[in-house]
């Protein structure tokens, strides 16, 4: 399955295709980020981070740089997806 296919799937259909294998990278404002991951309970405000999640939407891991989030999901080896 190429990208163009990836695009055309509804949100239930990537869920199922790529929990476990599929990851994408989000950048998330701190005040978005004690929503998402609930251990983390006070950043100041206006920061920005990158967030690994799985296809499922689920937190993976945090980073302060998209970088060290795409080279997590390597290492777990995720393949990353934009989303559009």
């Amino acid at each position: 399955m190429d990208y163009c296919e990836f695009k055309n799937l509804d949100p239930g259909e990537f869920e199922v295709l790529g929990e476990g294998a599929i990851a994408y990278v989000k950048q998330m404002r701190s005040e978005e980020i004690t929503k998402a991951f609930p251990l983390i309970k006070s950043l100041e405000p206006g920061m920005k981070f990158y967030a690994l999640l799985s296809a499922s939407g689920q937190p993976i891991l945090l980073a302060d740089s998209e970088t060290a989030a795409v080279a997590n999901a390597w290492e777990q080896e995720l393949m990353t997806v934009s989303l559009q």
